[in-house]
Order: structure tokens, then sequence, then C-alpha cells
């Protein structure tokens, strides 16, 4: 018993399991609109899974694919994936469990979400690849996680509507942005690697400069996504703390780039629950 504790644990630090705070906020955003309020036990649990099971095959399939680059990075190079924890075959077979669970869930749910999976999927595995020849894996990143709206309003109206759109364009603005302050911290790295990034391509100035952009488009389509699905007054505050919390995050890692970590998972993780509790908020009042 100890030895499979050990491994779930060992299997939780190789995905970051508690990231999930990052998507998963959206995806029930997404359907609370769509469902104009409550959409059912069943649909939250299938919700759930199917960010769990889409997030594990992404996480598990980069740590796989980057195991070599990894183990080269003293920031990366004690990862189960690295340091012989998990071999290389049990982090693939665990990608690809969490790829077959993710379709069985979405066929569940409804046919669109089933045949939606794949090219999801497919995203989700491209951005493992991105960093290699284009530094606009940032972007990848973006959409990989803007899918998750789109696969909650699907799940409960089997259509993508506007405001769904709009709301998608927010998050990948936003986790793009995220995703370039953190990757400073591998920056001279990924030019001694030949790898891809905006900040090794044009600097931590410009980087600052291109996050601060993306996440004032993150307002913007999140302001729009609240006019667009006609919400009330707690729809448009969302949208303001979101900014406020994003300015605070530049505010820090501006000042000391030591606090990236604090910026990227304690600031961003509130965003996406504060934003959630005033779409309740907004529908239950």
């Amino acid at each position: 018993m100890k030895q499979i504790i050990s491994l779930l644990r060992t299997f939780n630090e190789l995905v970051m399991f508690q990231h999930t705070i990052f998507s998963l906020p959206f995806i029930l955003i997404a359907m609370i609109v769509a469902a104009n309020g409550w959409f059912g036990w069943k649909l939250l649990i299938l919700g759930i899974l199917a960010a769990v099971t889409a997030r594990n095959f992404a996480m598990a399939l980069n740590r796989y694919v980057d195991r070599n680059f990894d183990a080269k990075n003293p920031r990366t190079s004690e990862r189960p994936s690295v340091d012989g924890r998990l071999r290389p075959w049990m982090v693939s077979l665990f990608a690809t469990f969490n790829a077959a669970a993710f379709v069985l869930i979405a066929l569940y749910i409804n046919d669109l979400a089933f045949w939606l999976s794949f090219p999801i999927l497919l995203v989700l595995g491209s951005y493992s690849y991105f960093k290699r020849f284009s530094a606009l894996a940032h972007l990848v990143l973006g959409v990989s996680l803007a899918l998750a709206p789109i696969a909650g309003v699907v799940a409960v109206s089997e259509a993508i509507p506007l405001w769904s759109l709009l709301l998608s364009f927010g998050v990948m603005f936003w986790v793009a942005g995220f995703d370039l302050l953190y990757s400073l911290q591998d920056m001279e790295f990924d030019k001694r690697m030949g790898l891809h990034s905006i900040p090794s391509r044009f600097g931590k100035d410009a980087t600052l400069f291109i996050a601060k952009i993306f996440h004032f488009n993150s307002v913007l389509f999140w302001l729009l996504f609240s006019f667009a699905a006609e919400l009330g007054t707690f729809g448009y505050i969302a949208a303001i703390s979101a900014a406020i919390m994003l300015y605070y995050e530049h505010s820090l890692v501006s000042k000391d780039t030591m606090q990236i970590n604090r910026a990227f998972f304690t600031v961003n993780g509130y965003l996406g629950v504060l934003f959630l509790l005033f779409i309740i908020l907004d529908k239950a009042l």
C-alpha cells in the first residue's frame, strides 16, 4: 500500500495536479453561463474528469518529450521523469491512459464533445514540440488552456456561441502572458540549448512588455465576454478584478524576478477562482 501511495504521489508531482486550478474555473464558468445557472452533478463530475485527464495527458507528454532537456536544466533536474523515479515507458503509458480516458469521457458527454476530443488532444500534444522551432510556443500553451471554456460550453449545449470564444481568447492571452513571465527563468538555458522562446529571443524587457500587452488583451476579451453573454454587474467585476490581479502580478515581477513563482502560482491561481465566484454570484443573485 505504501508503494502505491508513493507512486501516486510521484505521478502527482509529475503532472503538478494542483495546476489544474488554472483551467478548471474557466470550464465551470462556461458551463454555468451556458446553462444559465446550475448544470447538474453529472456534468460537473464529467467536466472535472475531462479537465484532469486532458491536463494529465498534456503534462505527461511534455515531461516525456522534454526529459533530456529537463535533465540539463538545474530548475527541472529533479522532476520524476528525469531523476529515475519514473521510467520513460511509465510516463508515456500514463499519457496514453489519460488520452484514452479523455476521449471516453467526451463520448459519454455528447457527440460533439467526442468528435472535438481528437483535435483537442492534438493541440494539447503539439505544445510539447513547438519550442523546438518557434517562439510562439507561449501562444500555443495559451490556446491549449483556452480550449477549456469551449469544452465546457459544448458539454452543456453542444454549441460554440460567440461569448464562449471571447472568454477563450481572454484565457489564451492570460495564459500566454503568465507563461512569458514564467519563461524568464529559463531565458539563458533556452539560448544555450537552442530552444525558442520570446525571452531567449527578445530579452527580459521586451518580454515584460509583450506580457503586459497580452494581459491587457485578456481583460478586454473578458469584458467583451461579459457583454456578449449578457452578464450583470458581477460579470464586469470579475473582469476588473482580473485586471487588478494581473497588474499586481506584473508589479511583482518587474520589481524582482525572484517573485516569478509567487506571481505564477499564487496570483494566477486566485484569479481563476475569484473569476468563477463572481460568475456564480452573477447567476445566483
